[in-house]
Parts: C-alpha cells; structure tokens; sequence
C-alpha cells in the first residue's frame, strides 16, 4: 500500500518535549537509560538478563497460564506464555486501559508496534525470544475516561454506577450498547464480525477485565501476543519489598519530586506529580490512596486504618489488595517481567522520563522508552479527492485557520499575500530611522509609530481581501475542509479518536494486515497509509 511518513515534530500534535525526547537532546539524557536504537538492545539485553529471577519467571507463567484457562489461545501465544520460563526470553511491553470496544484506535498501534518489535529484534538476536505483552490496566479507576467509543461522530456508551477497579465491573448493561451497536454497524459480513466479537467479549464474560482480554485475544493471538492481568495475588506478592518500601520510606515521592524540579529547570511541563505514598487499597468496589498521619495508616473516604505493624501484617496476608498508582505501576511492571522496552504515547512517555531515579533507588533496571507508531489511514477515494484538490499530506496537519488560508491562496486567481510589501515597508522604514537619529532621535517614537500604523493597515487589508476571497471560493473551501473533518474528525488526530470498528467495516481484516507489514517501530515518524 502507497504510504508517506512525516517527522513528528512537522505534525505539530506533539510536544515539545517528547520531540526532543526523539531528537535526543543532550539536556535529558540524564532521564533515560538506553535510547531505543537497535543496537542498544544488546547490553539492555545482558543486563536485564542478570537481575531476573527464576522463581519470577515461574510465577509469572503459572499466573498467565491461570489467566488463560478459559480462553482459546493460539498456538504461538501459548508458545509465547511458555517461553518466558526461559533466561533468554524477554518482553517488549505496551500498557492501555479497558476501554469499551478498544477506544480510540491507537490502541492497535500501540499493540501493533509492540508486536513488530519483537519480530525485529528476534531477526537481529536470533538466540533470544522476545514476547509482545499488552498489560490491561485492570487496576484503572477513572471510568469516565474508558465507557464509551466513537463511531461515525456519535459517542456510544455505557452507563454503570459501580466503581472501584475497573477491571472487576461486572458487564451488565451491556446489552443495552449491544442494540446500538447492532443498528450502528448494519449489515455485511465486517459488520456481522464486529457484531459477533462485541457480544461474545461483553455479553459472555463477567467483567470487563476478561472481556477485554477476549477481544485483544481475538484481534491479536495469530500474531503471539500475551495479555497480561497484573491485578493478580501471586504477582503482587513479588512486588511487596517494593511495596513495602513505599510505604515506610516515602521512596517514589522522594525521588520522583527531585526529578520533577529538574524538568521544571529545563521549562519543561511534567506530566504526573507523586503522592507521598503511590499505592491505592482496592477490596471489592473500593479503590482510595493510602495516606498515613502520626503513624497511622488509613484508606480514604473508608473507615479502614492500621498501625505500622498491622499494616505491613495485611500486606504479606493480601497482597492483592494494594494497588500501584501512575507512578507506582510502571516500578511493578518491571519487577515482574523480563522486560526490555515500554511502548507508549506521548504523555506516557513524559511521565516515564519523570521515574528513572525511583527505578535507581529501588535497585530495578530501568527500561528503554519508545514512541509508539501513529498513523492516519485514509481511503483510495479520498486519496484520490486529495490529488484532485492539490492538498498535500502535510497540509492536513495545519490547524483550520491557516489550512483555509492557505488553501485560498493556492487556489485564487489574485496572490492575496502581502509579505513582500511588509518586507518593502520594513525597508522603508529603516531608512527613515536612520534619518531620525541623524537630524533629530526625539523622532525616533513617532517613526516608530508610524511604522506599527502602517504595517497593522497592511496586515488587516491583507485579512479583508482574504475574507473576501473565502467568501468567492467557499464551494471549493468546503470541499476542502469537509475531508479535512474525514481524516481529523474533532480537528484532532484520527487515532485519538475514531474507533477500529469505522475502519473494519470497510476494510475488514486487512486493516490490521496491512498495519502490521506498515508500521516500523523504530522509525521514529508519523506513517500516512492509503488502503485500497
């Protein structure tokens, strides 16, 4: 398929701090272990290879062969689950909440890149395996951000007052969307498909963290990937001393605050800011921070409390019931897998780059950070609108205001553009600034004056006669804008907010066919796909 790539940093949809996180800028360096370059994965490789322990190996298989029981699983997934008892084998890593029907589409990207790492590097370092895991926040509380999906411009949601984990909701009401949806999709063998996975994942699981691993498993099982429940008793029990460190010696807040104020130096905006204690206390519809005062420990808007002792006592009795935060979950992530590289977004890579002295404190390897890929698909018709209508790929990157200028000025019969005659105005001016403080510089304010006056006149008839323009051109300007609003429904980036399902239908399986011989991980641009 024909496709185009634009540096991130041209798109102007990501930060400035992530773009220079990508170009490498010297200034944070001291946040990262290992840039994400191919031949750095040897030494991540080697050193992660001596700080995993058998035993977390075993626990971590017999928790994922538990996890699946119920589940048909691929023969390479199962391979995949099985390999992990071995000291070659490591994991490639992308995190993603439970939302509802996989939320906006980036979901496939994120799963899609970490699933092409692993194809790469066993090419480049045939004697190890490398599994793609895909963690479920399962531990996640913050329904509202999760519960809905976007189709065709319409929000499709689910109401449920239950709360606590989103991982333990149980899925009724469910129903409900299915009607939706069943009128929503229409008829056809994509739409029956659609139709068929949201039914058997929501409708015929108890909670929303084994529906989500159901459809995951369904989308992805061909190609090995390994879902991963972390909101589990046996994994959580090899993360107490770290636990148990956050909750006596205040460790992430400590050291991810002194982190915090040397971004702030560097006028750079962090992401997430430490709680002195960073775990949350979950126990049936309950998950609140655990705060402690004068040697008490509670959980809030809970009549629950401990001594220091009773407290510690809990956490070696249920272990389960203790739960990382933002902060936390990414030290618990590598506590328990044999893993190289994170893939994520670009907000999750802010808060990442926050966390490399709380890995460093607590004696845990810090791993590589990756961008995930992100992509805009666009159909062989619209394409084909876009060749007709002269609009470059890039162009689709502009805000709407300067999109529409710019598109009336490439398209109008008058060349409505006035930097030259600002530059001639400029040049003029000069020169009578150096005539004022020739003869006399109490002149200088009024030239200066004159100046701003005149170039402000310039500025608005420019503005007039654009309007102007728009108002001749608005048939060819609508036609514009209105692909423009195709390919950034919302004005924002399609993978952040259309659903897989609006492409599914058309496309059907070869959307994540295609996606997958697409997407290059390690490229480090925005991919622009044109599917047939």
């Amino acid at each position: 398929m024909p496709t185009d790539c634009i540096p991130f940093r041209e798109t102007h949809y990501f930060s400035d701090f992530i773009c220079d996180y990508l170009d490498q800028k010297p200034e944070l360096k001291d946040f990262y272990h290992r840039f994400p370059k191919l031949e750095n994965f040897e030494a991540q490789i080697e050193e992660k290879q001596l700080s995993v322990k058998a035993q977390s190996r075993t626990v971590l298989v017999e928790s994922l062969k538990k996890q699946y029981k119920k589940l048909k699983t691929s023969e390479l997934t199962a391979e995949n689950i099985e390999s992990l008892k071995t000291e070659n084998t490591f994991t490639i890593t992308t995190g993603h909440q439970l939302n509802l029907f996989t939320g906006p589409l980036y979901f496939l990207y994120k799963i899609i890149s970490t699933i092409n790492l692993t194809k790469q590097l066993k090419a480049t370092y045939p004697k190890y395996n490398f599994v793609p895991i895909y963690w479920m926040a399962s531990e996640d509380h913050d329904f509202e951000e999760i519960n809905y999906f976007n189709f065709k411009g319409k929000k499709i949601q689910w109401n449920s007052g239950q709360t606590g984990a989103v991982g333990h909701f149980n899925t009724k009401g469910l129903e409900d969307v299915f009607d939706v949806i069943s009128s929503e999709f229409g008829t056809g063998k994509n739409a029956e498909q659609l139709k068929t996975w949201f039914k058997e994942a929501y409708l015929n699981h108890d909670n929303l963290a084994d529906a989500t691993r159901y459809l995951a498993n369904e989308l992805f099982s061909d190609q090995g990937l390994v879902i991963l429940d972390a909101d589990d008793k046996d994994l959580k029990r090899l993360f107490i001393p770290q636990m148990k460190s956050e909750l006596l010696e205040q460790t992430a807040f400590k050291n991810v605050s002194e982190t915090n104020k040397k971004l702030e130096d560097l006028e750079l905006t962090i992401q997430v800011n430490p709680r002195e204690i960073n775990l949350f206390y979950i126990k049936d519809e309950l998950r609140e921070r655990i705060v402690e005062k004068d040697g008490v420990f509670s959980v809030l808007e809970s009549e629950i409390s401990w001594s220091q002792s009773e407290l510690l006592n809990h956490l070696n009795e249920f272990p389960e019931r203790f739960s990382p935060n933002v902060i936390m979950r990414p030290l618990y992530q590598e506590v328990i897998l044999p893993n190289l590289c994170y893939i994520g977004g670009g907000g999750e890579m802010i808060y990442w780059l926050q966390l490399k002295s709380n890995f460093e404190a607590q004696n845990v390897i810090f791993p590589m950070l990756l961008l995930r890929n992100s992509a805009l698909v666009k159909s062989e018709k619209q394409t084909l609108k876009l060749q007709n209508l002269e609009i470059q790929n890039k162009d689709l990157f502009l805000d709407r205001h300067s999109f529409i200028n710019k598109r009336v000025r490439k398209i109008s019969n008058i060349d409505i553009d006035f930097s030259e005659q600002r530059q001639q105005l400029e040049s003029q001016f000069k020169h009578l600034f150096d005539l004022a403080e020739q003869t006399d510089k109490s002149f200088l304010g009024a030239v200066k004056s004159q100046e701003v006056k005149q170039i402000k006149g310039l500025k608005h008839l420019e503005k007039r006669l654009l309007k102007a323009q728009k108002r001749k051109l608005a048939d060819q300007i609508e036609r514009c804008t209105e692909l423009q609003d195709q390919l950034f429904p919302g004005q924002s980036l399609q993978e952040r907010n259309t659903n897989f399902s609006e492409l599914y239908l058309e496309y059907g399986d070869q959307l994540i066919t295609e996606l997958t011989k697409t997407l290059e991980p390690l490229k480090g641009e925005f991919l622009i796909l044109n599917l047939k």
